[in-house]
């Protein structure tokens, strides 16, 4: 099987895109916002 120059770039973006949403999923998740909330208070804790 021989792929051309379209193929390959429809490739690339449909594997930038599961990997855009795999990235969203990830930052949007239950599990993680306890550390996202931590992570963000950082600035506002003394030393």
């Amino acid at each position: 099987m021989e792929f051309d120059v379209n193929a390959l770039r429809s490739l690339s973006t449909v594997v930038s895109f599961v990997c855009f949403i795999g990235v969203v999923v990830w930052a949007f998740s239950r599990k993680n916002s306890a550390e996202f909330e931590q992570a963000a208070n950082l600035p506002f804790e003394q030393d």
